[in-house]
Parts: structure tokens; C-alpha cells; sequence
């Protein structure tokens, strides 16, 4: 096989094998059925910010609805580079998987023509409703993966993650790979 071991605990395929592909498939798969995440920034000050959103995942980005001048807003406009950790239960007990990533805010207005055709075609709907569209001040931040999206969970035999979860549980996939699956 071709792998690579990061810490004696984290298995890295490499690009071009079936592992990565197979793996690159199922972060693909959660990315586009989970709908919650949390969103790091860091603050023009060098603080770190982290809050629960709900997004849309579409065309290969997460896209979530803020308000231009609030926290996040400021700090994405000051900073773009941001980190997204998905959390999901598969299992009733222990620790929920993960998806986690950095990737590029950017902040795009409402009225985005590329905005206006994703939300005309339903694909925002998770993050369009309630009023959102007409709050004055409010944007869209589209987030795109960029480096590696690792995972805790996902992808592994249930077996494997109960008896050795320090050693079994972690993947990862080049995000261009989960991305060309999306």
C-alpha cells in the first residue's frame, strides 16, 4: 500500500491511490449531507474566533449567510484563511466523527449573480430562510477547502474504531481529490 504515517497515528494516502480515492469519495459524501459545522477565524487583534454555522455545500465550497460587520465578517475581510470542523454522530456512543479542514473565506454580497443563481436554484436553502435574505448588512461567505481535509471516523471499519481508535480512526484525502467527487 501506499501510505504515508503522520505521528504513528494518522494514515495520509497518496494522491493517485485507491485509498485516497475511496476516502476522497466519503469525506465527499459528508460534506454535501451534513449542514452544520464550526467556523474558526482569527480577529485583526490575533484572536481566535470559533462559532456553530449552518451551511449549504455547493460547487465545491461551504457557504454560510453573516452579517458583513459582524465577528465573523470583520474577521474574514481582515483574514481570510479560516478553519471548518464538521461534526456528525454515526455511532450512539463515544466521540462524533469529524471533518476537518483550512480553506479561503470570501465574502460574497447577496446580490452575487453567482449568490442570486444558487439561491434561485434551492441550493441555499439551508441558509436562505427566516428572513436572512433581507437583513440589511447581511452577506454570504463562500469557504473552499484547500490542502488536505482530514477525518476522524469516517471511513473506517466500525470494528477498527472501537478497539484501536488512537491508531485506526484518522484519514485524510488532498482536498482537490474530495472536491473532484463533489
Amino acid at each position: 500500500m501506499n501510505h504515508t504515517t503522520i505521528n504513528d497515528s494518522t494514515t495520509m494516502s497518496q494522491p493517485g491511490d485507491l485509498h485516497t480515492e475511496r476516502q476522497a469519495r466519503i469525506i465527499a459524501t459528508a460534506l454535501r449531507r451534513k449542514t452544520f459545522a464550526t467556523l474558526a477565524t482569527v480577529s485583526p487583534k490575533g484572536r481566535g474566533h470559533a462559532a456553530g454555522v449552518v451551511y449549504d455545500f455547493v460547487d465545491g465550497a461551504l457557504w454560510v449567510h453573516t452579517m458583513r460587520d459582524g465577528r465573523k465578517g470583520l474577521n474574514i475581510a481582515h483574514a481570510p484563511h479560516v478553519g471548518v470542523c464538521i461534526p456528525y454522530r454515526r455511532l450512539p456512543v463515544g466521540p462524533p466523527y469529524t471533518l476537518h479542514f483550512q480553506g479561503v473565506a470570501e465574502l460574497v454580497a447577496l446580490d452575487d449573480p453567482t449568490a442570486v443563481a444558487h439561491h434561485e436554484a434551492g441550493h441555499l436553502d439551508s441558509i436562505a430562510g427566516h428572513g436572512a435574505m433581507e437583513m440589511d448588512g447581511a452577506c454570504f461567505v463562500r469557504i473552499t477547502p484547500s490542502g488536505t481535509i482530514h477525518s476522524f471516523g469516517a471511513g473506517v471499519p466500525v470494528l477498527d474504531l472501537v478497539r484501536d481508535p488512537l491508531r485506526t480512526g484518522a484519514r485524510s484525502a488532498p482536498a482537490a481529490a474530495v472536491l473532484a467527487h463533489t
